[in-house]
């Protein structure tokens, strides 16, 4: 049975998954860039974003590891994992082909994090 107090980080950490699963295969597709794009923001935004969707990572896992039993944290991160490309499907080719969504999903993803970090310091 899951602890009641394992929930909400349970469904912050599925929340954080997804996102970061989103952004994954978001960025896949900008690799290798497109011949003849210019050498303008995109690469800033790209690298930029990527590094905030792994320091998300690290801290979702951490949160994961340390406030919800290893059994849920599997199924839910599994489900998330799951999804991610059925959800993808409903975003437009302009939204996910664009710098918009790199930056929406590691931000998102960013933001969940920082709630599982605020989680992580509260006194049990």
């Amino acid at each position: 049975m899951l602890p009641p107090e394992s929930i909400v980080p349970l469904c912050l950490f599925a929340d954080a998954t997804l996102l970061l699963v989103l952004y994954g295969l978001i960025a896949s597709g900008h690799f290798p860039r497109p011949a003849g794009s210019g050498a303008g923001i995109n690469p800033a935004i790209l690298w930029g974003s990527l590094v905030v969707a792994l320091l998300s990572l690290a801290v979702a896992l951490l949160a994961a590891w340390r406030l919800v039993p290893w059994y849920a944290a599997v199924i839910g991160g599994g489900l998330a994992i799951l999804i991610a490309p059925l959800i993808l499907q409903k975003f437009t080719d302009r939204f996910v082909d664009g710098n918009a969504s790199l930056v929406v999903f590691s931000g998102t993803a960013a933001a969940v994090s920082v709630i599982l970090a605020v989680l992580l310091r509260a006194p049990s």
